[in-house]
């Protein structure tokens, strides 16, 4: 097993909502702004926080996820990093110890030193307390120092300070109500392209962030050898849609299809009246239909592109925002009814309220894969469901995945990596030339 060195910290909070996006963007930028390499990971099925990071780091952003993609996969990105980065920064996912397995095991299985950032505007002393409590809870945790976020001014900041117990390391304070935070709706924050002066509140954040003195220590990545990908998708030629409605994207899952030999030609289902020319299976990620409704009835033109890919037995896959666009209507949560591409029967009716969470893993007839579901909305259906997701925690709803000629479909965002070989029979327009590679 090979190891290669690099600093590296994880960005751990008490609760979601403490301010770790803002600050490790903040610090992405401030690295960059010093001429350093920088990658960022994301712990968890995320795509909205990616999107900032990306943009405040200026290269890709990769998740980290032991369930949904093992700790090979993981182990294998962060090596893979270390080889081009001089610095590597992960965020962690709602509370430190939240989740099975939670940002502190993951920070724990490596060797990550951990950053605490919390958000301090209605406290006190207590600060020590929760600092102290998220570097105990699991002893095998190192710990790099605590940064103060929402902090009143120097004086809050010193009583902030003063009752941390000596084994941890102060980094110092972010003032509160700053005039460059960054946006939320119902999934999470704003999508980066929706920011309209984004980088000017990057560099606001890289600014906020600049007193910090946090010690980023060296952490060694070991990896084992990989096989290599097999190209099971070479000269398949796959559309994947991208733009303001449908942009939930896996980089680590773009990666993989090209690394089985596809090419991936982007498109848009907002604009573009058409499919790329010679488009051998569709890929229809999630994102925000729900909020580009006019603008997808008036395109009538890709629902007919879609419609004759589909009907000619071409491969097309649908996630959860991609998906809700295929079926017949999507009604708003003022009852409004928007005619959408017709592919599935049925209607998806928008909720108020969040209507699935979590990580799942689907048997399909090409293979087992995992992933996630987050959603507002609800399908209504007759469709018999081809297969039926498995909660990670027990008491869950199961995701029901749709399979009408080759279009399949679902709630679920899947993570391929975790079967490739599935992947690729998902995509392939020719089952019996691919079983031939296989």
């Amino acid at each position: 097993m090979s190891g290669r060195s690099c600093p590296a910290l994880l960005t751990g909070a008490p609760a979601s909502g403490s301010g770790k996006t803002a600050f490790s963007a903040g610090l992405a930028r401030q690295l960059l702004r010093q001429g350093r390499r920088v990658r960022v990971f994301k712990v968890g099925p995320d795509f909205l926080d990616p999107m900032i990071l990306s943009r405040a780091s200026g290269a890709p952003v990769y998740q980290l996820d032991l369930w949904m993609m093992g700790e090979a996969h993981c182990r294998e990105l962060l090596y893979r990093a270390a080889g081009e980065a001089d610095v590597i920064l992960v965020e962690g996912v709602m509370g430190l110890h939240d989740g099975l397995p939670s940002s502190a095991e993951l920070a724990a299985l490596f060797d990550l030193p951990v950053l605490f950032v919390i958000d301090a505007a209605a406290m006190a002393q207590t600060f020590g307390a929760v600092a102290l409590g998220l570097a105990l809870y699991r002893p095998a945790l190192a710990t790099c120092g605590v940064v103060a976020n929402n902090v009143a001014g120097e004086a809050h900041a010193g009583m902030l300070r003063e009752s941390l117990p000596v084994e941890l390391t102060w980094c110092g304070w972010v003032a509160r109500d700053l005039d460059f935070g960054l946006p939320e709706r119902h999934l999470g924050l704003l999508q980066a392209d929706e920011i309209d002066d984004l980088e000017q509140r990057l560099d606001g954040l890289a600014a906020a962030v600049a007193g910090i003195e946090v010690d980023i220590s060296l952490v060694t990545f070991r990896s084992d050898a990989c096989a290599d990908t097999p190209r099971l998708l070479e000269g398949v030629r796959i559309a994947v849609a991208r733009d303001g409605a449908f942009a939930f994207l896996y980089q680590a899952n773009l990666d993989l299809l090209a690394a089985m030999g596809a090419e991936l030609v982007e498109f848009s289902v907002l604009a573009d009246e058409t499919l790329p020319s010679g488009t051998d299976s569709v890929f229809l990620p999630g994102g925000y239909p729900e909020l580009h409704l006019p603008a997808l009835v008036r395109n009538t033109g890709i629902r007919a592109a879609l419609q004759a890919h589909w009907k000619a037995g071409r491969p097309l896959y649908a996630e959860c925002g991609g998906m809700m666009a295929l079926f017949e209507q999507i009604i708003d949560l003022d009852g409004n009814e928007f005619e959408t591409f017709s592919l599935l029967p049925g209607r998806v009716r928008m909720q108020e309220r969040l209507v699935a969470l979590g990580l799942q893993e689907i048997a399909l007839p090409e293979g087992t894969l995992r992933g996630h579901t987050f959603h507002y909305s609800r399908a209504e259906t007759d469709l018999v469901p081809l297969a039926t997701g498995r909660p990670q925690r027990a008491g869950r709803r199961g995701e029901p995945v749709y399979r009408v000629g080759r279009l399949t479909a679902s709630y679920l965002h899947l993570y391929f990596p975790s079967n490739p070989s599935a992947v690729a029979r998902l995509f392939h327009p020719d089952a019996a030339t691919l079983e031939m590679k296989a």
